[in-house]
């Protein structure tokens, strides 16, 4: 039946042909940059932007996100919990337009988007960002919406042109073709669609008119014209847009550190996990991330503990707490399986005041493409990172295996 499911979604996404054509005003004038300034002083963290009162943005709550989809639809649900209790405080839903890109099919244009992982890999449908393990996604999927949770970055691929896409967002409760298109122009190529941390724009990446890959935005009001933001490598590397003014990064696992001052992220061929914000927007290069630090045995980050220390997984299976300046571990590993389990534990989440983290436990080989895995009951689990606390399991029906937690304020 499962199975079934997923054929039909894929064949939903082969056959989608509604598109409303728009034109798209010319790129907004400025000089192109070379690069981020590392000279620069680092920009404000996301605490500068007032958020309005709801169950998502409340101290003290987990958000989670989950796809559904069905023969003729397919959704996005945000809830939010009570990290004590594990029940559920609120849930929203963003509707996925069938002319949405949530599925990667041979022989099409391939489309990078968070959202394609969301609603699952396998076989047929791949990660556009190769690694799909927790530590990697999870960042990546918040980054698809602003903080409050209101409203969802979606790239829409071209029916009318293979190698056409375009970028725009679907609001929270909206009704299931509705969605605010920001581009239309027959040569759009806009790739890695994410929200802005007040839900003002959608960031992306796009190719110029002279074939040179850049990070642009649109306005998600008023005549969404393109505004260049800084250069980009390709479209192979996801977005995370943070602080304020918003700045883009482009790279793999980041994190912005409580104080706004820092940043983990990782790309290929780079040396180093931390390093300090910019004042511009770019991809994370040798360049870019001169003077970074490098966090010793560190093979995935989880989050910040404090505005100065980062929480690893390490090579070695346990996490340890690591000092972000000098890259060395502070206090005793922290072991959420034994040996004698024959499981492993990613991180996918630190809590705001950075007392615990949430993990997922599995099978050294599972895969997020088994169904056997995917389909079993989860075993995650919120693990203390102080000395005192205990190791609790969360159990809910309406958590399973693909479940992301993206926020724990």
């Amino acid at each position: 039946m499962r199975t079934a499911v997923a054929v039909k979604a894929v064949a939903l996404v082969v056959l989608a042909v509604l598109c409303l054509p728009a034109c798209s005003p010319q790129p907004a004038k400025k000089k192109p940059g070379s690069g981020p300034s590392a000279s620069s002083a680092p920009y404000l963290g996301n605490r500068g932007y007032a958020l309005p009162d709801s169950p998502f943005t409340r101290k003290g709550t987990v958000v989670t996100a989950s796809c559904s989809m069905g023969s003729r639809w397919a959704s996005v649900a945000v809830q939010a919990w009570d990290p004590e209790t594990w029940h559920q405080r609120a849930e929203r839903t963003f509707p996925i337009p069938s002319d949405a890109g949530f599925s990667n099919v041979p022989g099409y244009k391939a489309v990078n988007s968070p959202l394609v992982e969301l609603c699952g890999v396998d076989p047929y449908n791949p990660s556009p960002y190769g690694v799909a393990t927790s530590e990697y996604m999870a960042p990546r999927i918040r980054a698809l919406f602003d903080l409050a949770f209101t409203r969802m970055a979606v790239v829409l691929p071209d029916p009318r042109n293979k190698k056409a896409s375009h970028v725009g967002y679907v609001v929270s409760g909206a009704d299931l073709e509705e969605v605010v298109r920001l581009g239309g122009a027959a040569g759009d190529d806009e790739q890695n669609a994410v929200m802005s941390p007040d839900g003002r724009s959608v960031w992306f990446t796009y190719t110029a008119s002279d074939g040179r890959q850049r990070i642009g935005s649109r306005s998600a009001d008023g005549d969404h014209h393109l505004t260049d933001e800084g250069p980009a490598a390709g479209h192979g590397l996801p977005l995370t847009v943070s602080g304020k003014p918003a700045r883009a990064v482009q790279a793999n696992m980041v994190h912005l550190a409580p104080d706004g001052r820092r940043l983990t992220a990782t790309a290929p061929r780079v040396f180093g996990t931390v390093f300090d914000t910019w004042n511009s927007s770019g991809p994370l290069t040798r360049t870019s991330a001169h003077g970074a630090t490098l966090l010793s045995r560190c093979v995935g980050v989880v989050g910040w503990v404090a505005d100065d220390r980062v929480l690893c997984r390490t090579s070695s299976g346990a996490f340890r707490t690591m000092a972000a300046r000098a890259g060395r571990a502070v206090g005793a590993p922290i072991n959420v399986v034994g040996p004698q389990e024959g499981m492993v534990a990613e991180g996918m989440l630190v809590s705001a005041d950075g007392k615990r983290f949430i993990v997922s436990v599995h099978p050294p080989n599972a895969q997020h493409n088994d169904d056997h895995y995917v389909y079993e009951d989860p075993d995650f689990r919120a693990v203390p990172i102080t000395p005192g606390g205990s190791t609790t399991r969360i159990a809910n029906p309406f958590l399973d295996r693909r479940t992301a937690f993206v926020s724990w304020l």
